[in-house]
């Protein structure tokens, strides 16, 4: 019998043979591929996260950071894009970029003061406009209480220093927290708000805009219209630390800059009782040196319990 009759033709064999190789050749580099690719994303991990932190959080990975990404990244369901959006989200993120600009960074210490604020239904925010918002400094700020209602009081343009007279006259708004009005006229003139009508006063970088006599009618009016346990909330710079600064007013506006004595004396006297002394971007060592030191005053962003070293005053207040 024939090799052809048999299903033996050696051209088929030799065909199928090679098919074999072929196929067996390709599996060997497919196993290489994935052992090359595997030992790629062994080197190239580490790598992104080192990357990574040096660029978003500018520093280097602490060891546990490290060991999660690099879990993750082996897992096969984390990807590089999600790993960048995770930094720029962070809450680490968002300090060193605050700390590049002392501005900046007190603006960050100011929002984390507001947001720590109690919730009130009905509040008096004294120097409250968002010259570029609707909703004002408060809610900007990240004011996160529902409430009925919040009062803005400010001056009209005209009646404002020129740094400040650009526009920021909103009318009557309904916020995702509740209604905002805006009323028009002197912090220190508080005749048109009935006894007890508020739960909260916040004055923002207000108090240091007015004279003494004149802060001291501030606060008596603000004593007036809290309800009897309802709280005063302020922050205004601490002289101890601007006078390091520049020997002038900080903000051509100002009409004195306290120290933290000087304040809680003026509280004490229009009756308010202190609850919680705090300061917000701590200026230690430029305070023990007596040489400011800005660098250091923008990277200690936050609210810190050493008010007298800080380079804002921020003081909530209770009417008994």
């Amino acid at each position: 019998m024939t090799l052809e009759a048999r299903g033996m033709c050696p051209a088929s064999s030799s065909s199928a043979g090679s098919a074999h190789r072929t196929r067996s050749l390709a599996r060997r580099l497919a196993g290489k591929g994935r052992s090359l690719l595997s030992r790629a994303r062994h080197w190239r991990d580490p790598i992104v996260v080192e990357a990574g932190y040096r660029a978003v959080l500018q520093r280097r990975p602490d060891p546990w950071g490290r060991r999660d990404f690099l879990g993750r990244f082996r897992s096969g369901n984390f990807t590089v894009e999600q790993f960048g959006r995770e930094l720029l989200e962070s809450p680490e993120f968002e300090r060193v970029r605050a700390t590049r600009s002392l501005v900046r960074s007190l603006h960050h210490s100011r929002c984390a003061f507001v947001r720590s604020l109690p919730p009130a239904r009905r509040i008096l925010d004294l120097g409250g406009t968002n010259l570029q918002h609707e909703h004002g400094a408060m809610v900007t700020m990240g004011y996160p209480y529902f409430f009925d209602e919040l009062v803005i009081v400010d001056l009209l343009p005209e009646d404002r220093h020129p740094l400040y007279n650009r526009g920021g006259v909103h009318g009557d708004v309904d916020a995702r927290q509740g209604r905002i009005t805006y009323a028009y006229h002197s912090m220190a003139d508080l005749s048109r708000y009935p006894d007890e009508s508020f739960d909260l006063v916040y004055s923002g970088q207000s108090i240091e805009h007015v004279p003494l006599d004149v802060a001291d009618t501030v606060l008596s009016e603000a004593f007036r219209v809290l309800r009897r346990g309802g709280l005063l909330a302020l922050d205004t710079p601490n002289a101890r630390v601007t006078r390091l600064q520049q020997a002038a007013f900080i903000d051509p506006d100002h009409k004195h800059e306290y120290t933290s004595e000087e304040l809680e004396g003026k509280l004490g006297r229009a009756g308010f009782d202190v609850l919680e002394r705090k300061g917000l971007n701590l200026g230690l060592r430029s305070v023990e040196e007596g040489r400011f030191d800005e660098a250091e005053v923008a990277e200690n962003v936050g609210v810190f319990a050493n008010p007298e070293s800080c380079y804002l005053l921020a003081l909530i207040c209770r009417k008994p």
